[in-house]
């Protein structure tokens, strides 16, 4: 960099930079406010930072930050012009030359369903979001003044333009970025004005760039969207796209290379390569061969499954376990949602999450899931919501209801605070105000399923 930094310099905040100890789901605790585990503790035990080079530059980053990075190579800017850095070392990436800090942020102002729930329970403000405000104020970046481009899952909560102009934020990009984020850093080099907020197009699977370093954790994307149209998630999630396995394995290479096992990610690894909601037995059969035969993997892991993709096809999770060697030591895990046990509110929220099942049968598909589940060694992290719109008393009784059936289960059932994002933007969030009685039930519901 010749002392001056380097001309584009990509981040994400401090919660970000860690792999929680190969615990992938423990980067929840990130959601959790300051001051309940002291700093030090945290920081070393819960969630240690990434290799740091000497350059400043980091052996892994998240999965979206590479995805900007391999685009941006591939739009043709210098590969020697371009570094992935650590967020407490800036000072070594940003000086005169460095023009744009590209920033990747999950949660930036603590917004998010889990950090709602967290700090609406216990108070305080989350590491997250401090961490996120940390990155805008160091010293480097306040003294050398590059323009700030922020994207990521969390950007939305920067649409508001008092907000960026609070923050110093030039730019934010809202939606999936390839196609969109090398015409703006551009921009930001030949110092031309930037536009507010951005709004990414829908990359098409042929546009979606192989990452060119490895990730947090091993996350390999597999596909895109998940168009089940529940009025509670985000637009860009509507249009469901797979990538082909050997985009796929070439991510894998690229981890393994870099001493990570893959962990597979989409919104539901079960239906990669799906006919419509119909899971495709023979394709993802053929992925989890595929990636666990690849040279240099030992164990592959995935991110979210959806209950009712188990439920309609058992022999599939059956035969997952074999190809993996899951046992009752070794078992299997990812993240699914419940979300609630009335049928009234799947019917009136997410009626596609149930397919190829009606909202009726809902809570004898997520039973019959999760001991379909248990019985090949598979763990689930399960998310209940509560403040729903139109939640009535008898819905709430009817999730605590279907929570003591799941008791028998092995399992994680975390409940959460409404957001009002998505198609659900006009509802009201839910916060600690709105807790009843039976709210309370159910509370204490989980804890004591998760306890046990």
């Amino acid at each position: 960099m010749s002392g001056g930094g380097f001309p584009i310099v990509l981040t994400a905040d401090r919660t970000l930079m860690s792999e929680y100890g190969g615990g992938i789901f423990m980067g929840f605790s990130a959601c959790i406010p300051k001051g309940i585990i002291p700093d030090s503790v945290y920081f070393s035990f819960f969630c240690p930072s990434v290799e740091v080079r000497d350059d400043g530059s980091v052996e892994a980053a998240p999965c979206g930050t590479r995805k900007i990075e391999a685009a941006l190579l591939e739009h043709g800017f210098r590969r020697e012009d371009i570094v992935v850095a650590h967020p407490e070392y800036l000072d070594k990436v940003v000086g005169v030359r460095t023009r744009v800090l590209g920033i990747t942020e999950n949660d930036p102002l603590g917004m998010g369903p889990a950090t709602s729930t967290f700090t609406g329970i216990f108070g305080g403000e989350a590491y997250m979001a401090i961490k996120f405000r940390e990155l805008l104020n160091d010293p480097s970046v306040r003294k050398f003044k590059p323009r700030i481009i922020v994207g990521g899952p969390g950007s939305w909560q920067l649409e508001d333009e008092e907000i960026r102009s609070k923050l110093g934020i030039d730019c934010v990009v809202i939606g999936e970025g390839e196609k969109v984020v090398a015409p703006l850093f551009e921009k930001a080099i030949r110092g031309e004005k930037l536009p507010s907020v951005v709004y990414g197009e829908t990359v098409p699977v042929e546009d979606i760039p192989v990452i060119r370093g490895a990730t947090i954790n091993g996350i390999v994307e597999i596909a895109r969207g998940c168009g089940r149209g529940c009025r509670f998630c985000v637009p860009t999630m509507q249009i469901y796209r797979c990538l082909p396995l050997s985009h796929i394995l070439k991510e894998v290479e690229v981890n393994v290379r870099a001493g990570r096992q893959p962990i597979l990610h989409a919104e539901d690894v079960l239906r990669y390569k799906a006919r419509g909601i119909e899971v495709n037995r023979e394709a993802v059969i053929g992925l989890f061969r595929a990636v666990r035969s690849h040279p240099g993997v030992r164990k592959v892991g995935m991110s979210h499954f959806a209950l009712a993709s188990v439920a309609s096809a058992p022999e599939v999770i059956e035969e997952i376990s074999d190809i993996l060697g899951a046992d009752e030591r070794n078992w299997l895990s990812g993240q699914t949602g419940i979300e609630t046990g009335s049928p009234e509110l799947m019917k009136r929220h997410m009626r596609g999450k149930c397919k190829p099942f009606t909202p009726d049968e809902w809570p004898n598909v997520v039973i019959r899931a999760f001991d379909i589940l248990s019985q090949n060694n598979w763990v689930p992290c399960a998310t209940l919501i509560m403040g729903l719109p139109g939640e009535t008393r008898r819905d709430i009784e009817y999730t605590i209801s279907l929570v003591e059936d799941l008791r028998e289960f092995k399992s994680l059932i975390v409940p959460l605070f409404l957001v009002a994002m998505g198609g659900l933007r006009k509802a009201k969030t839910f916060t600690l105000d709105d807790i009843t009685e039976e709210h309370t039930m159910l509370l204490l519901e989980c804890w004591e399923h998760n306890l046990e």
